[in-house]
């Protein structure tokens, strides 16, 4: 399998989709939240990416759940198996294309994880504890990369319900994949540019407009703000918290934090022994993937 990582707007999708297309492949998603319906300008769907040379490139576990319905990691890893097993199946390369460093961990781990049941006892207990004392019990568990299990009480809870639950349910053994992990990144003044022109295209192709369907439509705004700092900004915005010039500024600076946290996740990746070649973002299209093509066939 091929991995295709990076942090918010270095072109993971459109390198992803030409790798597949030269390598007869078909792209699997690892972006915690271009699996919602509807969510496609916040979640930066690029479905114009999946089309090289006038073909249609495959992709697969984008679209696949309701907004507002809760998708977590046990759901992804069993889709990604699911996915990997038919693509492999027919014969086709999987390439793996995302920036959530928590489904691609997912799909890279040794590990699978349990599916969680409620627990009753748990949720009576932890029900009137102030958020700062949930979080600081999820904190207990693991270090916090985001805010999205601690955005709700309800997402908090679920977060320390599957971590109680994992403490005494030790995990199976995972399948073996072997990867080609490869990366792209830029400089830091690159990356910022890139990632505001990015953000003012979507602004001007109507991202404020699809927030406001979603919630037109009955998605709670509580749920609407657990979905990324999109939708969470956008949704304070329509709220009135925020004016349209402190919205963009504020998301701006937001996403470029978002892209920091990103790169630490990666990093941190490294130093647990998943090696990433690294791509230079500036480097033409073309080349890269010459350059995921010939460590492909050499197994490197």
């Amino acid at each position: 399998m091929v991995v295709i990582l990076g942090p918010t707007a270095t072109g993971k999708t459109q390198l992803a989709a030409h790798v597949a297309a030269l390598h007869h492949g078909e792209v699997i998603s690892a972006d915690s939240r271009q699996v919602y319906k509807g969510m496609d300008l916040g979640t930066g769907k690029d479905y114009e990416d999946y089309t090289v040379d006038g073909k249609a490139v495959p992709y697969h576990l984008i679209d696949i759940a309701e907004p507002g319905q809760e998708y977590n990691v046990f759901k992804y890893q069993q889709d990604f198996l699911r996915t990997f097993r038919d693509i492999t199946g027919r014969d086709k390369l999987p390439v793996l294309c995302g920036g959530t460093g928590l489904y691609i961990e997912a799909a890279l781990g040794k590990t699978l994880y349990p599916e969680v049941p409620e627990n009753p006892v748990k949720r009576k207990q932890w029900a009137h504890m102030p958020m700062e004392e949930l979080t600081g019990r999820l904190r207990s568990f693991r270090r916090l990369h985001n805010v999205t299990d601690t955005g709700s009480r309800e997402r908090l809870i679920r977060a320390l319900e599957i971590q109680e639950f994992m403490k005494d349910h030790p995990r199976r053994d995972f399948p073996r994949i072997n990867p080609l992990i490869m990366g792209i990144r830029y400089d830091r003044n690159t990356i910022r540019k890139r990632i505001t022109e990015r953000l003012a295209k979507r602004m001007s192709c109507g991202m404020i407009d699809e927030v406001r369907s979603l919630l037109r439509e009955g998605v709670d705004p509580g749920m609407l703000k657990c979905y990324g700092l999109e939708y969470r900004m956008i949704t304070w915005f329509l709220e009135g918290e925020l004016t349209h010039a402190g919205l963009f500024q504020k998301l701006n600076t937001a996403i470029h934090q978002f892209a920091k946290r990103q790169m630490t996740w990666f990093r941190r990746m490294e130093r647990r022994g998943f090696y990433i070649c690294w791509l230079d973002g500036d480097m033409d299209l073309h080349d890269k993937v010459k350059v995921v093509s010939e460590r492909l066939k050499s197994g490197v």
